[in-house]
């Protein structure tokens, strides 16, 4: 590869919302940044609120912004002065029209921040925000994109979930920010993905070539998430990873399922995380009447929450499509059985050590949470199964191997004629 040789590279990450507590971006930087580092590279991540909570000796570089989105504090209303600034009175427009411009005004923050350090960095490497600021960055230093999968999913998926038209409007408007996404993906020499999977639906949906992309799946975190052995799984029990009222995650077919199995035996259903309130799921829980059935932990602590895989009988992943799937890779690394949906890449992740069902299809989900209810032997078999492959299969340290190979054809790109 001539002047690509092994030495070490100054690496840049960008991550506009990068919530290392809640969905599978800020798990993928907080840890593909250490082991990166781990492997010998220096790494900067550029972030957007709220913290990634890196882990030591991966620098961090927060941008300012208006975080429309907190939590604590949502849409809130700017002051006089942050509006002065057209960044940020374009975030707020668009917000207040019912957009979500921060992958576009991440971009822009990102470009002016680097502007005057690009010799800083070998590589670029953008985390699915691909806004227009990308193609300003890439004029300058190597840059490339992780997607992990096609948004256009989501907003299929969001658009059927709902039947009055100002609702379709709606969600037509949020995911606005596609049309840009796509085009911005199209300028990019390299593309990193997460699956098999993800790679042909982004192909078809960004019309994007396939020779683009890198496959570099996801590792799993098997210090986080391992196996307690002296705590016994409670009989009848399942734990499910997402309490979103997202259509996509597929906890409604779920909760029917919980329905079904509750006519005829025991089940108790653990919800890691907390509903919307007044939300679809919780309206959905109380139609159905299983509210005793089924408990939400809240937000709890990493040990907390091995702790509830340690307990339970059976995890569940009802998602309708994933790009990859890391709670189904989280939960076999905790040794617990796993039923999982086909739904986009999960048949990857799991293989043979986990049942599947098809997504959307509760009496299917009922059948085999009974079936592995019934069958402890079955059970802990695919318990075994899980453990062996995510450990052979999917860690970190090869994530980062694979990434740095993309990062190497990349650069190549960028300096050839």
């Amino acid at each position: 590869m001539g002047e690509c040789e092994n030495t070490p590279l100054k690496i840049c990450m960008l991550s506009y919302r990068s919530n290392p507590h809640c969905g599978g971006q800020g798990v993928y930087v907080r840890n593909l940044t250490k082991a990166l580092r781990d492997i010998g590279h220096q790494v900067e991540v550029i972030a957007g609120p709220p913290d990634p909570l890196l882990h030591d000796g991966v620098k961090l570089s927060m941008l300012n912004c208006l975080d429309l989105y907190n939590a604590e504090n949502p849409f809130r209303t700017p002051t006089v002065k942050e509006l002065s600034n057209p960044i940020n009175f374009m975030e707020w427009i668009s917000v207040s029209t019912m957009g979500f411009p921060e992958p576009f005004t991440f971009g822009l923050r990102a470009y002016q921040f680097l502007r005057n350090k690009f010799r800083d960095y070998d590589i670029v490497h953008d985390n699915q925000c691909l806004s227009y600021g990308l193609l300003a960055i890439q004029k300058f230093v190597p840059t490339l994109a992780t997607i992990h999968h096609p948004i256009t999913v989501d907003r299929q998926l969001a658009v059927r979930s709902v039947r009055s038209l100002a609702k379709k409007m709606k969600y037509m408007r949020w995911y606005s920010f596609i049309g840009m996404q796509k085009r911005v993906s199209r300028r990019l020499s390299k593309i990193i993905t997460v699956s098999e999977f993800s790679k042909q639906d982004i192909s078809k949906d960004f019309k994007i070539p396939v020779n683009k992309f890198h496959v570099v799946p996801n590792g799993i975190d098997t210090q986080t998430f391992y196996p307690i052995p002296e705590i016994k799984r409670k009989p009848n029990t399942l734990i499910v990873t997402n309490s979103a009222d997202t259509a996509l995650k597929g906890l409604y077919y779920l909760l029917q399922a919980v329905h079904d199995v509750s006519g005829f035996r025991k089940i108790r259903l653990t919800v890691i995380g907390t509903p919307k309130k007044n939300g679809g799921i919780v309206k959905l829980i109380r139609q159905l009447g299983i509210g005793n059935l089924v408990h939400f932990t809240g937000r709890i602590s990493d040990e907390a929450f091995v702790q509830q895989y340690a307990m339970s009988a059976v995890a569940v992943v009802p998602s309708l499509y994933e790009g990859f799937g890391l709670p189904v890779g989280e939960a076999m690394a905790c040794g617990i059985p796993v039923i999982s949906t086909t739904g986009g890449a999960l048949p990857e992740v799991a293989g043979d050590a986990a049942v599947l069902v098809p997504p959307g299809d509760p009496k299917a989900l009922s059948k085999a949470i009974i079936d592995l209810f019934d069958n402890p032997q079955k059970a802990e078999k695919l318990g075994q199964a899980g453990y062996k492959r995510v450990h052979e299969q999917f860690t970190w340290k090869n994530a980062a191997l694979k990434t740095i190979d993309a990062y190497k054809e990349a650069i190549c790109d960028h300096r050839r004629p």
